[in-house]
């Protein structure tokens, strides 16, 4: 782990605390009273059993013992800021703390092997290589957080496979020795039509987390969403941007309007450009993958009952999540902020034509969660084209955009062509981050930005506008994406 700062309960007038031997530590480990040392700070958890997200499970594992490194994967350093001071029990006395020397597990040998083979990150040709690699460096636990999708993954690998019903009509006899693949994004310039998309937890690939990926973004003048379970707090993802570099924010509405009142209304002094409210994840969907390596968290039983109701990662970081958010919680968001707001989440023509028509808001994300969601709702492709073909002013007067299954530079440029404004990649990123870090996003960037500068020369497009719908068809390649009058 790196030497991240965590910031502790209180303030600088709270009264100093004695130190606390690793003992007595030791000798709160039930439901009547549960401790755990998390960075050097003891501290009474036990009123957190009733409402922690992530349940009971992590709790009861590191009762009486350091959960630091447990805590620093999936928390950002000032997470216990928030909590009251008399959870916090004081200062650990170093000289009781016994010195064991750690065996590692199976899993860690397998993971230290596959980080002493990997490849320079420039031997990766494709995004799906880079996949593969973040398979064998990740623990088993972070790999099915970052893979896992819904039942039975169904839209998952729809999101992938809609790509390919698209097929592209080249026009050939054009001059494109110099293709440009600058754009705009709410106004904001892009290099790329890409853009990161909002991904949870990235410290559990790589200790420096979120911060890589905005290093990566801003050296190569693409614009990332900033997921609200980042695992970097917002102090750390703002030393690294650069001066005009564009973060975005993702928004997910807290059960406590207190709170989210206190996000929106900070967002723009805290440096980021627009908000992104996640709209199609009321509740955390069933994610198996996820779920399955959840096991040996499971606490005692209480009355009777299972010791658990751990249900995976995601779970565990969207408890405070509100499942009643409604579109009349829109203008109250407007009414919060100047920072132009988008809606993640759109499924469907008469959400996207009610955002955007009645609602005004500045731009739709067409997504899934990646999949992660409700199993058989539709790939984000195959609502942009029912968009192209009964509602094509829409994405003309509006900026529309979609994530979820983009493997290739050519996958970019089909939504491009069916009047997409930019396409998200998330999975993507934390993939790279997990094999090389920094490196690792910029890399994908690079493989993005070669397959899309060549498939604009092969489709004989040299800038941006020209990826119209007359440049590809649906389904054998015989029928074009546009509406049957044209």
């Amino acid at each position: 782990m790196n030497d991240t700062e965590i910031v502790t309960p209180g303030d600088a007038s709270d009264e100093p605390r004695g130190h606390v031997s690793y003992a007595e530590l030791q000798r709160h480990t039930d439901r009547s009273s549960l401790w755990v040392l998390i960075g050097g700070t003891v501290y009474d958890v036990t009123s957190l059993l009733s409402s922690h997200p992530g349940g009971t499970g992590p709790l009861f594992k590191y009762a009486g013992r350091d959960a630091t490194e447990e805590f620093m994967q999936i928390h950002p350093p000032d997470a216990l800021g928030t909590l009251p001071y008399s959870v916090c029990i004081g200062p650990i006395d170093p000289t009781t703390v016994p010195r064991t020397v750690r065996e590692p597990t199976a899993d860690e040998n397998r993971i230290a092997k596959a980080r002493a083979a990997l490849p320079h990150p420039r031997s990766a040709l494709n995004l799906v290589e880079i996949e593969e690699l973040a398979k064998g460096v990740l623990s088993a636990r972070a790999w099915a957080y970052y893979r896992s999708g819904g039942d039975d993954e169904i839209t998952f690998t729809e999101n992938r496979n809609s790509f390919s019903r698209f097929w592209f009509r080249p026009q050939v006899l054009n001059k494109v020795s110099k293709a440009s693949t600058a754009g705009t994004i709410l106004g904001m310039p892009s290099s790329l039509p890409i853009f990161i998309a909002p991904a949870a937890l990235a410290r559990l690939g790589h200790p420096d987390g979120e911060m890589n990926l905005v290093r990566a973004a801003g050296r190569t003048g693409i614009l990332q969403g900033i997921s609200n379970n980042a695992s970097c707090s917002v102090a750390e993802i703002m030393s690294v941007k650069q001066p005009k570099q564009h973060l975005f924010f993702q928004l997910y509405m807290n059960r406590d309007r207190v709170v989210t009142e206190k996000v929106v209304r900070g967002l723009q002094s805290n440096g980021f450009s627009a908000i992104m409210l996640t709209v199609d994840a009321a509740m955390p969907g069933k994610r198996e993958l996820d779920q399955r390596t959840i096991g040996d968290w499971d606490g005692p039983a209480a009355n009777g009952k299972a010791g658990s109701e751990n249900k995976g990662i995601a779970h565990s970081i969207g408890g405070y999540q509100d499942p009643d958010v409604c579109w009349n919680d829109i203008p109250w968001i407007r009414s919060l902020t100047k920072l132009p707001l988008v809606i993640k989440g759109i499924q469907c023509l008469e959400d996207a034509e009610r955002a955007l028509e009645v609602y005004k808001v500045d731009g739709i994300v067409l997504s899934n969660h990646g999949g992660r969601q409700l199993d058989y709702s539709p790939a984000p492709m195959t609502v942009l084209y029912e968009m192209r073909q009964v509602r094509p002013d829409l994405l003309d007067r509006y900026q529309v955009f979609i994530d979820g299954g983009v493997t290739r530079g050519t996958d970019v440029l089909k939504a491009l062509c069916l009047g997409a404004r930019a396409v998200g990649l998330g999975r993507a990123f934390l993939y790279a981050n997990s094999v090389w870090g920094e490196e690792g996003c910029m890399r994908v960037i690079e493989i993005l930005r070669e397959e899309i500068v060549l498939g604009m020369q092969l489709l004989g497009a040299s800038r941006l506008e020209e990826l119209t719908a007359e440049r590809v068809r649906i389904g054998d390649g015989m029928r074009r994406a546009l509406r049957s009058r044209l």
